[in-house]
């Protein structure tokens, strides 16, 4: 049952979508009482065999369906034209953390130095517990993030994740002029949240948001009997790979430094690969409904050795970007 996140979401007041249309959000009526059409932006990541991440392709490469009708492309921009990106980093801090804090926090110092490009990205950090604390909000000045992920010493008594998603989303992304990503840092399954895992994946489908997940649950230098690195193995696994797919991210399982340094080297190079497609859906009606999305190759034969990962749907209601 949805939660009250849900409800306050549909009573916000509309507002202005940002230069890279929105999802799903109309722009407000003009002088002669008509609205404008909305449209859609989706980060997609194409591979080859063995995971290797495809560059150079064009607009021309892609088609789009929504509900198996095809759609216009209005927008491509590729790794020379994509827009800054704008990433907070949200990190665990209940209570199965407190053994490796010092680890988590050198993880996220060092992919923020990883994905951050001067004078174009930024960053924000954020912890979560039985509490949700922001840090540091956006920027681009690397000292400041350092000092925020530093002051951290202290671990909560429980696992609001989902919350955290819901409130890094709704307050500091709607408004950002590029594109948005959560990377969540865990060790754990939300165990306090007042919104659920389809509440996460509402917003942030519906405010464009990736997510990419790193599980640091098979520990620190090793691995935690019964737990092995970079497999599925439980429920709170589970929902957080779905969390992460769902909204056209990934989900990285860890047991060491040097498998979290990878993972944090793949979700960077992945940013700086992603195409930008932006289409107009043909349906402009706000009836709730979750409409599918699939992105194919204009050329079939290209399915053959490539894939294409992006979000494969969202809801057709109102919502406000600011």
């Amino acid at each position: 049952m949805k939660r009250f996140f849900v409800l306050l979401s549909t009573i916000l007041i509309v507002s202005a979508s940002a230069a890279f249309g929105q999802t799903p959000v109309p722009t407000p009526p003009d002088d002669t009482g008509q609205v404008k059409t909305f449209e859609v932006r989706l980060p997609v990541t194409v591979t080859r065999k063995k995971n290797q991440l495809v560059s150079g392709l064009k607009r021309g490469d892609f088609v789009i369906f929504e509900d198996g009708v095809q759609q216009e492309i209005t927008f491509f921009s590729d790794e020379k034209t994509n827009p800054p990106v704008f990433v907070g980093v949200l990190m665990d801090t209940s209570p199965s953390t407190a053994g490796k804090l010092d680890f988590s926090k050198e993880a996220a110092k060092n992919f923020i130095y990883t994905v951050t490009r001067l004078r174009k990205d930024k960053a924000a950090f954020m912890t979560f517990d039985h509490t949700v604390v922001l840090h540091q909000d956006f920027t681009d000045k690397l000292d400041l993030l350092d000092r925020s992920v530093d002051k951290v010493g202290k671990t909560g008594s429980q696992t609001a994740l989902y919350d955290a998603v819901w409130q890094f989303t709704d307050e500091k992304l709607r408004g950002v002029p590029g594109r948005r990503v959560i990377v969540i840092i865990t060790d754990g399954d939300d165990t306090f949240s007042r919104a659920d895992l389809n509440d996460a994946i509402d917003i942030a489908q519906r405010t464009e948001t990736t997510i990419f997940g790193i599980s640091t649950k098979a520990g620190f230098l090793g691995t935690v009997p019964g737990v092995e690195a970079g497999t599925v193995k439980d429920k709170g696994d589970k929902y957080l790979t779905r969390l992460c797919e769902a909204t056209g991210g990934q989900a990285f399982f860890t047991g060491n430094m040097l498998e979290l340094e990878r993972a944090f080297k793949r979700i960077s190079e992945e940013l700086r690969s992603q195409y930008i497609i932006t289409y107009q859906p043909a349906d402009q009606n706000y009836n709730g409904r979750e409409r599918k999305i699939e992105v194919r190759f204009a050329d079939s034969s290209k399915n053959k050795d490539m894939k294409i990962r992006t979000k494969t749907s969202y809801r057709a209601i109102r919502d406000s970007l600011r």
